[in-house]
């Protein structure tokens, strides 16, 4: 089945280089992946994921003829399913709680994040795209790497809480936290398939 994806993905891609048509693909939420990482001042970290409501790229001929760019997109993404991958037990539940707290991104209030794609550049491997980013109803532009992977696109970006008002523990707003100190920059991995 993944085989057969790839071959519709390589085939689409292929015809938008041939043809002056933009068209739009829509991401599969199911197989689809968001992975988070966020670091401390010390060497621990947690990790986890959050799932995708929806998601679509738009692929538009380049003007100088040359290989097609991802010209636009949208993607939403549901901050509930918020999950710690890293624990276990009563300690990931509270921790998973207090990531979806007022200390951090305010979930019953802001139940969606989203993001979108304006433009983009080629890259060897894929591109670098260009939009911007909504969390806990903020937004800002942001830049990010969309790489060519077996089916889709893997996104890697990385975003500065401290924009998004997400304070807990952030140098941005406190000082002298010492080792408490957790690092305003989040790394996320998406692992895009379509349909």
């Amino acid at each position: 089945m993944r085989i057969l994806k790839l071959f519709i993905l390589l085939l689409n891609f292929s015809l938008f280089s041939l043809t002056a048509q933009e068209a739009t693909i829509v991401i599969d939420t199911e197989s689809s992946t968001l992975n988070w990482v966020g670091k401390k001042i010390t060497t621990s970290q947690h990790n986890g994921s959050l799932k995708f409501l929806s998601g679509e790229l738009t692929i538009c001929p380049n003007n100088d003829g040359s290989e097609s760019l991802v010209c636009g997109g949208k993607f939403s993404v549901d901050m509930t399913s918020l999950l710690v991958e890293d624990l276990t037990g009563s300690g990931k539940k509270r921790l998973e709680g207090h990531l979806k707290s007022d200390d951090f991104f305010s979930v019953n209030k802001h139940k969606t994040a989203y993001l979108s794609i304006n433009s983009s550049k080629a890259t060897d491997s894929g591109f670098i795209a260009q939009g911007s980013l909504t969390i806990k109803d903020i937004t800002h532009p942001i830049e990010f790497k969309l790489t060519r992977n077996l089916g889709g696109f893997v996104a890697d970006l990385v975003f500065d809480r401290s924009k998004y008002d997400v304070q807990y523990n952030s140098g941005s707003f406190f000082e002298n936290l010492g080792d408490n100190l957790i690092l305003d920059d989040i790394e996320l991995t998406a692992n895009l398939y379509f349909q």
